[in-house]
């Protein structure tokens, strides 16, 4: 059976980081929005942030969850918003997300969406 290569190039990488814990409902809000998986690791970040509400006396984990999560392009902003919302990352100190555009990419696609895909370009 011939290998093949289906490389997909309109996709964003979103990465967020938040407090320890908070990984769970990130990744669900993400997959309600569309978000078709996600992979989380654990970290340890400081940032200057955090001596000036060490100041304020609010206590800010230095334990960390990083999201990262693969969307196409015309996904990726809505699923950004939910991600955003369910870290509660307009609060100071619980983190940050970001995107990063994706040059190519590669990974199994069935036979059956390729086939369905070709035929609406024809």
């Amino acid at each position: 059976m011939e290998q093949e290569l289906v490389v997909l190039t309109d996709a964003v990488l979103i990465t967020c980081i938040v407090q320890r814990g908070m990984g769970e409902a990130v990744i669900k809000a993400a997959q309600q929005a569309g978000a078709q998986g996600a992979t989380t690791f654990y970290a340890r970040g400081t940032g200057v942030r955090q001596r000036h509400l060490g100041v304020l006396g609010v206590t800010v984990n230095a334990e960390k969850e990083v999201i990262h999560i693969v969307a196409a392009s015309d996904q990726a902003d809505r699923i950004f918003e939910k991600m955003f919302v369910a870290g509660k990352l307009d609060t100071p100190g619980m983190g940050m997300i970001y995107t990063t555009p994706i040059e190519k990419m590669a990974t199994y696609v069935p036979h059956e969406i390729t086939r369905r895909f070709l035929s609406h370009e024809a």
